[in-house]
């Protein structure tokens, strides 16, 4: 499965350590293990249930421009900031690839399209991601960013990189919600 999600996530190379780059990939192999979606339907489903069905911004155009817009900011925030905002470029990436990762258990499929499930209608993908990198031994600091990436961060106090993901994360998510609203 590794040599596939390695496929589904090139990013996962600009995690220079290779041991967090390999516990990144592993807690996608768990997911997907666990997950009644595949591969391929992560290519294909909305990325947002909210905005119903016929979105065309599918799963995977979201998780990984989330990564490239959280990554570019911290390479920024990193020359800009003459240190004294230090961006750990390895935890945030890892955090931005795994911020959704517990979706794969939130959501089902019901004629071929993807529902929130049992399993998510009560654990929402924050929690239920945070167990999933746990399991596969990611350290605190990206499970941090995994935990606070969305609304239910709004409750505790986010790191540099936490705060980086859940706005690449949110600034291309509300646009949509607006529009579907």
């Amino acid at each position: 499965m590794s040599k596939e999600v390695y496929e589904l996530w090139p990013e996962l190379e600009w995690i220079e350590d290779a041991q967090l780059r390999e516990k990144t990939a592993k807690v996608w192999e768990l997911a997907l293990q666990k997950s009644v979606l595949t591969i391929d339907d992560l290519k294909r489903i909305p990325f947002t249930l909210l905005c119903g069905p016929n979105l065309k911004v599918t799963f995977m155009d979201h998780k990984r421009s989330v990564v490239h817009i959280a990554k570019d900011a911290g390479e920024k925030i990193n020359a800009m900031y003459h240190g004294e905002l230090p961006v750990n470029m390895d935890v945030l990436i890892s955090g931005a690839i795994l911020c959704d990762v517990g979706k794969l258990l939130e959501y089902e499929l019901k004629d071929g399209k993807a529902v929130q499930g049992t399993y998510g209608k009560y654990l929402r993908h924050p929690f239920s991601g945070v167990s999933l990198a746990e399991q596969c031994g990611v350290p605190a600091e990206v499970c941090h960013i995994i935990a606070t990436h969305a609304g239910e961060g709004n409750l505790v106090k986010r790191t540099t990189e936490a705060y980086i993901v859940h706005h690449a994360d949110f600034m291309t998510f509300e646009p949509f919600k607006a529009m579907a609203n």
